[in-house]
């Protein structure tokens, strides 16, 4: 991540903006525990974040799914998501996901202030209204 990202969203910013996205956010529970949650903006798999203790559960999978499930229903032909360049963990399971690495381009991170660029690959995977189903 860039610097400029991380100073202009410390930790207690995160409750405030996630609270914003409530409606567009899928939650996995865990026998009763948050195990994670995607967010979906348009056709912007915008945030995906799984609990260290449920990597590697499928919680993933199933939270990209209705992911995939939201942009389709939403009319969208194409889901994609920004992954930072240096993520390579991030990068490789997307890929083993079916999502194609369309190259580097500038993520423009929201902030109330405008806009933050923030180095990234854009990871794109085809959708269908069949999909939504």
């Amino acid at each position: 991540m860039p610097q400029q990202l991380v100073d202009a969203r410390p930790e207690e910013s995160f409750e405030p903006r996630a609270l914003d996205h409530v409606p567009h956010t899928t939650v996995a529970t865990v026998n009763g525990e948050v195990a994670g949650f995607v967010m979906v903006i348009g056709a912007e798999v915008e945030q995906v974040y799984v609990s260290a203790a449920h990597r590697v559960s499928g919680v993933a999978s199933a939270l990209l799914a209705a992911a995939e499930q939201s942009v389709a229903a939403a009319g969208h032909p194409v889901a994609w998501l920004a992954v930072v360049s240096g993520n390579a963990r991030a990068r490789r399971f997307y890929e083993r996901q079916g999502r194609t690495d369309e190259g580097l381009f500038d993520h423009r991170a929201p902030h109330p202030d405008g806009p933050i660029p923030v180095p990234a690959h854009r990871y794109t995977k085809p959708v269908s209204r069949a999909t939504a189903r």
